[in-house]
């Protein structure tokens, strides 16, 4: 059994690795400002510290209390076409906050991190599937602050015996299997549950670019299950507990799916047409990205327990049917 500190606990991927955690037995307290987490997702039993991971006096405060033994780092902001907008803030954020951490754990001697990365360090590939070794070229400060991360992690090691592991997410989708925890964006910018709330009588759905080199003319993504992001942390983590070297690891499927085949089959779950109309393409959305994950599958041990697109979008479904406002869920009088 491992203490672990959860920042950005109560966040959408972030509560889906506490759930994972705690159900094998680790014992775990969170950190999480909860600007986007939500206190309804934790588990009950399991502290949380509201804080800013910016504090680092909270946060070295944290781990001291809890002796904790590694770090789950998610609190970060995630909206790419925002961090175009916003550098300044996404900068702030993302690296400069995720410093603080780093330094609040070496001042309380923890050594062990396992850190939400991303595929967008990657780019634009120039094939696929992706695979770790391909070059790190991002195109928006989004994946830029990440990238930062990982940069700066073999001189954390170099100097202080940092032991790390970078979790390069592709697209993150789905709910828990039990319907408890799921999706709750203010503002939400990913496919499926804006597809969903098209189909459920919310705004259409714009599709960006029908005009790619792909079969039937949209993007390509590979969308991997919430629940299996959360068990390659758990992975990590022992990988990490055992002695492993740090590295860099890809989580994804390895299965693209389009655009147009994701509207299709929240329209099969949901029972009802998604709709939707034409938008221009995005610039810097490249027509296809999916992962290799060979090397998570060996050195990790993980697999993906959910690969089949319509069982991540009936989970996702059966989390938006069952909590319409999200967490804040009321009676009909609110």
């Amino acid at each position: 059994m491992a203490r672990v500190v959860v920042t950005g606990g109560a966040g959408y991927i972030g509560s889906h690795a506490v759930r994972a955690l705690v159900d094998a037995g680790h014992a775990v307290a969170i950190i999480d400002d909860l600007s986007a987490g939500h206190e309804e997702s934790v588990p009950r039993g399991v502290p949380l510290t509201r804080a800013a991971i910016h504090d680092v006096e909270t946060v070295r405060r944290v781990l001291a209390e809890h002796r904790a033994d590694a770090v789950m780092h998610f609190a970060a902001w995630l909206d790419v076409g925002e961090s175009v907008r916003k550098p300044n803030e996404y900068y702030q954020n993302n690296v400069v906050g995720t410093l603080a951490v780093l330094a609040a754990m070496r001042d309380a001697g923890v050594r062990r991190f396992v850190f939400s990365s991303t595929c967008a360090v990657y780019g634009e590939p120039a094939s696929v599937p992706i695979v770790e070794t391909m070059p790190t070229q991002p195109i928006n400060p989004y994946g830029e602050t990440k990238l930062a991360i990982e940069r700066a992690l073999p001189h954390l090691e170099a100097a202080h015996g940092l032991k790390w592991i970078a979790l390069r997410y592709f697209n993150a989708a789905g709910a828990h299997p039990d319907g408890t925890i799921g999706e709750d964006h203010e503002h939400e910018i990913h496919l499926i549950p804006l597809a969903i709330r098209a189909a459920s009588g919310g705004p259409g759905l714009r599709l960006f670019g029908q005009d790619y080199p792909t079969p039937d003319g949209t993007c390509l993504r590979d969308y991997i299950h919430v629940c299996d992001l959360a068990d390659a942390h758990l992975g990590a983590l022992a990988a990490l507990e055992r002695g492993a070297p740090s590295a860099a690891y890809n989580v994804g499927t390895g299965t693209p799916h389009s655009v147009r085949s994701v509207i299709e089959t929240v329209a099969k779950v949901v029972g009802r047409p998604v709709a939707w109309e034409p938008a221009p393409r995005r610039p810097g959305d490249p027509a296809v990205l999916y992962a290799a994950s060979a090397r998570a599958r060996a050195e990790l041990g993980w697999s993906p327990r959910y690969p089949d697109l319509e069982v991540i979008v009936r989970h996702a479904w059966q989390w938006h049917s069952t909590h319409p406002r999200g967490y804040r869920v009321s009676g009909p009088d609110s």
